[in-house]
């Protein structure tokens, strides 16, 4: 994975049940519909509902057809619907021209001496174990409950500075992954590629990225003291250790751009 600066800003976020997508659809929805759209195929709702993608090519009186239903089943209140916003200018949002970049060559230089091997990456003096979801019985005490917050801080700058926004999503980011471990939720991150992405979108939606972060966590938190959650929804690994770099001395991430993995030391 190449520094945070120079990471491609493409992001396909798809939907599938469960917790394993729950993050990505809550963070990419831009309207109360698409936010409710998300909940409804979270808690089991969305049989017989469109892809995300197609939902969001139907108007909003429309998406508010196909809601009502499952909604009511699931005991969810449906938005009355809103003229839709019109869409961005996402080459005002990213001077770059959004293309996939090649990875960088060799590790980040923090991570010189490291190997990835399976699940374990290891250093010179110490190892780090992939993350899975843990069940709520492992979970220190009080995690879960309503007062711990993601606590991120809003965005103040201006948004076409890329070097700002990037300064401001990498401290966010820094904070975000030790929360959702915190949680139980190792398997279920974001890559930094998906947090920029929605960012951006969010942000040129004229929501707030910080808050509509926070309600996720909420949100997360709980369906995990209600929702089993698997240990890992597949068996892919990262390729090397290029593709990493670490969070803080005791976590390390990976990333291919649609796959995040997270690392974490393990005393000996």
């Amino acid at each position: 994975m190449s520094p945070r600066a120079a990471r491609p800003w493409l992001l396909a976020l798809g939907l599938s049940p469960g917790l394993a997508q729950a993050e990505a659809c809550l963070s990419s929805a831009e309207t109360e519909l698409e936010r409710l759209y998300c909940q409804v195929v979270e808690q089991g709702g969305g049989q017989g509902l469109p892809s995300q993608s197609d939902f969001r090519r139907n108007a909003p009186q429309v998406q508010a057809l196909l809601l009502k239903r499952p909604a009511q089943r699931l005991g969810l209140t449906l938005p009355q619907p809103s003229t839709p916003t019109p869409a961005p200018n996402t080459s005002a949002i990213t001077p770059q021209k959004a293309a996939p970049a090649a990875p960088e060559p060799s590790a980040s230089p923090s991570l010189q001496g490291c190997r990835l091997s399976g699940e374990q990456i290891w250093c010179p003096n110490r190892s780090f174990q992939l993350a899975l979801n843990q069940p709520n019985g492992n979970l220190g005490p009080g995690v879960l409950d309503a007062d711990n917050r993601l606590g991120l801080s809003p965005f103040n700058g201006d948004r076409s500075d890329e070097q700002a926004v990037r300064r401001y999503l990498s401290q966010a980011y820094d904070r975000y992954i030790p929360k959702m471990l915190e949680i139980g939720l190792g398997a279920n991150t974001m890559s930094f590629t998906a947090f920029h992405n929605a960012f951006h979108t969010l942000e040129a939606g004229g929501v707030d990225f910080a808050s509509r972060m926070e309600q996720t966590f909420q949100l997360l938190k709980q369906d995990k003291q209600t929702l089993a959650v698997q240990a890992r929804y597949h068996q892919d690994l990262p390729r090397g250790i290029e593709h990493c770099e670490p969070v803080n001395p005791v976590v390390i991430v990976c990333d291919n751009v649609a796959t995040n993995w997270v690392f974490v030391h393990r005393p000996r």
